[in-house]
């Protein structure tokens, strides 16, 4: 007998999967569950994306950074991470290019 544990979750997961593949025009890249290395942030990805967004390369490792040190912060609970990760991906990354500069946004997401 299979198990039904999880299926509402699946069929939600490809609704919204499909929304983002056929509607918004994103890219899918599978499921990676099994993949070496599997990881919630594609630094790599992510990078050459704010390249392509014109952001300078100094910037973009220290928005990479700031996001992977709130993601990995074990000292806090997940609720707390998860609520951290999504202000950096609403609101963005806010830096100072140089010191005394005003600061700037580092958009993550092309809202």
């Amino acid at each position: 007998m299979m198990s039904t544990i999880g299926q509402i979750e699946k069929r939600t997961q490809a609704r919204v999967v499909a929304l983002f593949r056929d509607r918004l025009g994103y890219d899918y890249l599978g499921n990676r569950i099994d993949r070496p290395d599997n990881a919630n942030i594609e630094p790599d990805l992510l990078r050459a994306w704010l390249l392509k967004q014109g952001v300078e390369e100094a910037l973009i490792g220290r928005a990479l950074h700031a996001l992977a040190k709130v993601a990995t912060d074990t000292s806090k609970h997940l609720y707390d991470r998860n609520k951290a990760v999504y202000a950096l991906l609403r609101y963005g990354v806010k830096l100072k290019p140089e010191l005394g500069e005003n600061n700037i946004t580092v958009w993550l997401i092309d809202w």
